[in-house]
């Protein structure tokens, strides 16, 4: 497979911080999580410039849609732009508008919360569970109960498949059916995973995917929606496309948007999808292989797998205790570096973000605790064993235990 450099500033592929030193000798760059890309996405681009289907929209954007709704186990999909573009339409089919909540984990990339803002309402964050890193849903409970109370629930809710791994939506989507409040899957980073013996993306009233040159499948920049409710999927492709009325000029009776995508990044993406098995099948290998050569050491604790989930294992994640390992995770990320190997401290929880400053936080020790000692190290299923090997070495060579 071809291996491509970064392309995205979320744990994807990136250039080293200014200041940060590169490897002392001359190497190949090993990235965190770089596009992987074959021969059948080069004949499916070229079957797309061959027709002239090169503007958005066209057969494989059509064929794409059908088979992510097939993937993910629901009745039809909406191909878009980003997954960001994804969020925003699904809080608009939500009814979220000014002066409205939308409830969000804190532990997640900030494209999550950005849509929230772009319609005037604001987020309120929640704290993880130690158990699966992903939103907790007893304080979830307990906010709604307090909440129930005051006549004051939220919109909605979004929760985040994070790393990979399914929320636990057994509690989840009991508690928003309870208070009739929406639930958005943001799924962006769980594409192949399954959870309940569900795929990620089929959970609440729709789920958000995300393409982007440093997820599981790429389309380079790309996203979609996902839903059983088909007359949601056709909203959001009418708003996506300008809003644009049926008639022979352009005619436009409400706010649209430019959010469709294209036929030749849908090409990619249908040769992408194609090898998703085999794409979680080597995430999970790498997984299992960092584990056992990590797994042992003193004060490394890696992402815990819920009972009720088979992650896709996108990135994988560890915490480092440094009184037990004698080095911090910062030591770590710096010694990786010094030898060109690319990985990345968890999530910023967005509760610590100056972007977000004042917004309300329920919890937050167990997300800043992650962050504060959490790595997630390179996972790309174009990895090599002795790849694989190198990072493993050079990560224990930094405890001092």
């Amino acid at each position: 497979m071809h291996r491509l450099g970064p392309v995205a500033p979320d744990p994807g592929g990136a250039a080293a911080p200014a200041g940060e030193q590169t490897a002392p000798f001359p190497s190949e760059r090993i990235y965190l999580s770089p596009p992987d890309i074959g021969q059948v996405e080069r004949d499916l681009v070229t079957d797309a410039f061959d027709s002239n289907w090169v503007a958005p929209l066209g057969p494989h954007v059509d064929a794409f849609e059908r088979e992510l709704a097939e993937r993910c186990g629901v009745a039809d999909a909406a191909a878009l732009g980003s997954g960001t573009a994804a969020l925003h339409l699904a809080l608009l089919l939500a009814g979220v508008g000014p002066g409205d909540d939308v409830v969000c984990p804190s532990l997640t990339f900030v494209a999550t919360a950005n849509p929230i803002t772009y319609l005037g309402a604001r987020p309120v964050f929640i704290d993880s569970d130690p158990s699966t890193w992903t939103l907790d849903p007893d304080l979830l409970e307990t906010e709604f109960e307090t909440r129930a109370r005051h006549g004051d629930l939220p919109s909605a809710v979004i929760t985040v498949d994070l790393y990979g791994q399914c929320a636990d939506y057994g509690r989840i989507e009991s508690i928003c059916r309870r208070y009739d409040v929406a639930l958005i899957e943001d799924a962006a980073e769980a594409l192949g995973a399954m959870a309940f013996e569900r795929p990620a993306g089929s959970f609440g009233e729709c789920g958000v995917l995300s393409f982007n040159g440093n997820k599981i499948i790429t389309t380079s920049g790309g996203g979609a929606l996902v839903s059983d409710d088909v007359d949601a999927i056709a909203r959001a492709r009418f708003l996506a496309s300008q809003a644009r009325d049926p008639a022979p000029h352009y005619q436009h009776s409400e706010i649209g948007y430019n959010y469709r995508l294209s036929n030749l990044l849908a090409a990619v993406g249908r040769g992408q999808l194609e090898t998703l098995d085999k794409r979680v099948e080597t995430r999970r290998r790498n997984f299992d292989r960092y584990v056992s050569g990590l797994g042992g050491l003193p004060g490394i604790d890696f992402m815990p797998e819920a009972e009720y989930c088979s992650s896709n294992r996108w990135l994988t994640t560890l915490t480092v205790d440094p009184a037990a390992f004698g080095a911090t995770r910062e030591e770590v990320r710096l010694e990786l570096e010094r030898h060109n190997i690319e990985s990345r401290p968890l999530w910023k929880p967005l509760h610590l973000q100056p972007l977000f400053e004042g917004e309300p936080m329920i919890g937050g020790a167990v997300a800043e605790g992650l962050f504060d000692d959490g790595l997630c190290l390179p996972s790309g299923s174009s990895l090599t064993s002795a790849q694989l090997d190198q990072v493993i070495d050079i990560f224990r060579g930094v405890g001092r235990y």
